[in-house]
């Protein structure tokens, strides 16, 4: 029998939403998550962890994330028995049977860390001697040095450490969060990117390292530009008050929902959602951009021209949108790939980034914000204790065995030192730290149990941690 004249055109997701299978079985066929009906709304998401599971002690998170693999060995783990090795052969022990990159077949020599490491700080903290301005804050440091993943290369190493697997389509860690726990902010987004290059090699960024997977697309990182207007169409048209302009969003919103009504798609409650914060955007962003308030003290501590484009200029735009209470914040500095002159690169990258994250740190602390922000700083993985020869001098290649980030703020211990790579910084031995690790505690200073944030995905719970290898809250790191 023919469906009567008005239903004729239902396409597929609103035929089975009205025969009554409902939005599981909906996703069950497109591959698409079972969530709650309520996503998009609320004026505000509320976040589906309501009550959260754990008393939080950060309230957001700014991840100075270094793309392309910071080397360990000349940054945050010190070596001596490397440099007593250095142009020597690499030991079998260490390296039979290990997966390398690009150093497949070749002779393998110690490669010394290029640089003096220094005790910092009432800690002791060693860090390398390029780092002069972190080490001003090395007591409010947790450097873990025993990091570990699974991915060899860019891409996948990227995808694992944004969204717990080395699958793509899934939700990265921020959309998680906003997923997770809403934002406290309702005219920006909650999960907002920043980039910036300042090197001779920009790593390659994906837009799926933001992305929200299966969740609905609201919950999708928000990439600012660092140069010119933050956002595209900002601004008006001429001769277009702010009123024409709400009455048309006005207008849109109401046939969205009229057309919700009959389809109920997820991606319907995105456009409806994003429509009211676009609109509020145009108000909320001029003043999140404009530094004219800002003491010339301040500018001077990051040591950045604002809207330059500088890692430094988007530390200091990371600081104002978290005091305006964006939940998960992401600096992406793509110059980190050094695979030749590692001396001569990495000096630089450093001085690019040192400045700005101690002022960061600072500036936080002295407004009250570090204790309820987690501050992450570290890239996808390490670099090889053995050399790779290039042209211009020597650099190091991909390595996944063991690396070095830090935290600070936010509930973790000040001042620490956790975990141990061995003698020649080539595995983690002492208090491995898996990604999935890391992605948990992350969680669980937010006041999230990364097992019972969850969402029906193909017929398996699937979460940020992963549905078979479980991660592990690193207990030792916290306060």
């Amino acid at each position: 029998m023919a469906l009567p004249l008005d239903d004729s055109k239902l396409h597929r997701r609103a035929f089975l939403g009205k025969s009554g299978l409902g939005l599981a079985a909906l996703s069950s066929l497109l591959g698409r998550a079972a969530l709650p009906a309520e996503v998009g709304k609320a004026a505000r998401w509320p976040g589906v962890v309501n009550p959260l599971h754990f008393t939080p002690w950060a309230k957001r998170i700014i991840w100075l994330y270094m793309a392309g693999g910071p080397s360990h060995l000349e940054t945050f783990d010190p070596k001596p028995q490397l440099a007593k090795l250095h142009g020597q052969p690499m030991p079998e022990s260490f390296t039979n049977g290990q997966q390398l990159a690009q150093l497949q077949e070749q002779t393998l020599k110690c490669f010394a860390p290029q640089f003096a490491f220094k005790h910092c700080g009432q800690s002791g903290t060693e860090l390398a001697e390029i780092f002069p301005h972190l080490a001003t804050v090395a007591d409010e440091l947790t450097v873990i040095r025993s990091l570990r993943t699974d991915a060899i290369n860019h891409d996948p190493a990227h995808t694992l450490m944004n969204t717990g697997t080395m699958i793509q389509g899934r939700p990265s860690m921020g959309a998680w969060v906003l997923y997770g726990l809403g934002s406290e902010c309702e005219d920006l987004p909650g999960f907002v990117v920043l980039t910036s290059t300042e090197g001779r090699s920009p790593q390659p960024i994906s837009v799926r390292q933001w992305h929200s997977g299966f969740l609905p697309g609201q919950f999708q990182g928000v990439a600012m530009r660092s140069k010119g207007d933050p956002v595209l169409y900002l601004n008006r048209p001429p001769g277009v008050s702010a009123a024409q302009q709400h009455d048309v969003v006005g207008a849109v919103q109401a046939l969205n929902r009229a057309q919700q009504q009959v389809d109920d798609d997820p991606e319907l409650t995105t456009r409806i959602a994003q429509y009211e914060l676009a609109f509020k955007m145009q108000t909320a962003v001029p003043g999140l951009v404009d530094v004219t308030n800002e003491p010339q003290h301040v500018l001077d501590s990051y040591g950045c021209k604002p809207g330059d484009g500088s890692f430094a200029s988007n530390c200091l735009l990371a600081r104002r949108l978290a005091e305006r209470g964006v939940r998960f914040i992401q600096l992406y500095h793509r110059d980190w790939d050094h695979h030749n002159d590692l001396v001569k690169f990495i000096q630089g990258n450093a001085a690019n980034v040192d400045r700005a994250t101690a002022a960061l740190i600072t500036d936080l602390k002295q407004r009250g914000l570090l204790d309820d922000t987690l501050i992450v700083w570290g890239g996808e993985f390490g670099r090889t204790p053995m050399a790779q020869a290039n042209k211009g001098g020597p650099g190091r290649d991909h390595h996944m065995k063991g690396f070095s980030m830090f935290l600070c703020g936010g509930g973790v211990k000040r001042g620490t030192v956790y975990g141990a790579t061995d003698e020649l910084g080539y595995a983690a031995v002492e208090n491995v730290v898996h990604v999935h690790d890391l992605q948990a505690t992350l969680l669980h200073q937010l006041g999230i149990d990364h097992k019972r944030l969850t969402v029906k995905f193909q017929g398996l719970d699937v979460r940020l941690t992963g549905v078979a290898e479980e991660g592990q809250v690193v207990k030792g790191v916290l306060a």
